[in-house]
């Protein structure tokens, strides 16, 4: 058994190191960001140009992988991105940061491409359930370690951004020592807005709109944490809790799914977000113990829709438009996580920080 998962095994501690350099970045920088003055808006927009890089990187990073092969590309994708951490590190301005986002942004759809394609050619029937299941568990587990590194290091000083380089160079080394053999090529991936409709309007929706709450909370999360005081350690523990409930929902969720309509399921999942944002917004907790575990709800139902959502968009399309329609619906999420940051960002900056949770119901609602 251990002879059938050990080609992925140098993927998965890639991936690992991956993520944690994204985790950590993607804290690190509204932390900073906030610590340096730079407004709500201008905080926003890093996270909206994240996303359009995300989806730009959707659309031409297979290119890039076709032209140099997964290992090389994946090691570009990588170098890039501990070249992006470095220079926030060195450049500390609102608009450079904006542009670099888009940057790591672009990097990390071009390296969620070569690692999920790698993972589905390995994986047979017969086990890619257990694959998958690794893979999320490598994903949640590093970025919430990314995120907990940074209530260990201090926001102001440069070190952090030197450690999220060392991470991204990490991650290259153990795909760029692997004899495993190499997957086929990526193919190209269009998006077809009126295909994907017809074959689940509910999923299309709901992509678009889970992309505008959960870009709100993963941008402006950690400044919402900021701005009601609590402390960085409290700031890291939150956002690592809102992810890990949601990886603790997924499989409890996925069965009650497999049961019953799905469109049941995605309804109450979105109600049961929307109360315990609508709760934060109008209650203004202001002790870190009530608002880790009010966020850690939040996202023990926020962050179990994206994979129903998907599901349900499959169980009506046909076995060879599998890959097609989950792309298509990545980049409605990516569309989605562009709006949602300016949201929020707008409303906090006119009210007050608990706006960020106004967006994310008005869109779970």
């Amino acid at each position: 058994m251990l002879a059938t998962y050990r080609p992925i095994f140098s993927l998965l501690r890639g991936t690992a190191f991956l993520l944690v350099a994204s985790g950590l970045h993607g804290l690190l920088l509204p932390l900073r960001g906030q610590a340096e003055g730079f407004s709500t808006a201008s905080l926003g927009l890093m996270g909206t140009a994240w996303a359009g890089g995300f989806v730009a990187g959707c659309i031409f990073a297979p290119r890039i992988v076709r032209r140099a092969g997964h290992v090389r590309a994946f090691g570009t994708f990588a170098a890039s991105g501990a070249i992006v951490a470095l220079l926030t590190g060195l450049i500390i301005s609102e608009t450079v940061w904006i542009l670099l986002r888009v940057c790591t942004g672009f990097v990390m759809a071009g390296a969620f491409m070569v690692i999920e394609s790698w993972l589905n050619e390995k994986a047979t029937n017969e086990s890619r359930g257990t694959v998958f299941g690794m893979y999320m568990m490598v994903t949640y587990a590093s970025i919430m370690a990314g995120q907990m590194i940074v209530a260990a290091g201090d926001v102001r000083s440069a070190s952090l951004f030197m450690i999220t380089g060392i991470f991204f160079c990490l991650s290259l080394i153990p795909t760029a020592v692997s004899s495993a053999s190499h997957p086929k090529p990526l193919q190209n991936v269009s998006l077809d807005l009126k295909g994907l409709y017809a074959n689940s309007p509910v999923a299309a929706a709901a992509c678009l709109l889970i992309g505008i709450a959960n870009g709100a909370w993963g941008t402006l999360g950690a400044v919402y944490g900021a701005r009601i005081g609590i402390s960085t350690a409290q700031i890291a523990l939150m956002m690592s809790l809102v992810v890990v409930a949601g990886a603790a929902m997924q499989m409890p969720a996925g069965r009650i799914s497999d049961r019953t309509d799905r469109r049941y399921v995605l309804a109450g999942a979105a109600v049961g977000a929307a109360v315990f944002a609508i709760a934060l917004f109008l209650f203004q907790p202001r002790s870190g113990t009530f608002v880790i575990v009010f966020t850690a709800a939040y996202g023990a139902f926020a962050y179990t829709l994206y994979s129903i959502a998907v599901a349900h968009a499959n169980d009506h399309a046909a076995s060879e438009d599998f890959v097609k329609v989950s792309s298509g619906l990545l980049m409605l999420y990516g569309f989605g996580t562009m709006i949602g940051p300016l949201l929020a960002a707008g409303l906090m900056a006119r009210m007050r920080p608990e706006s960020l949770f106004l967006a994310t119901a008005l869109a779970h609602l």
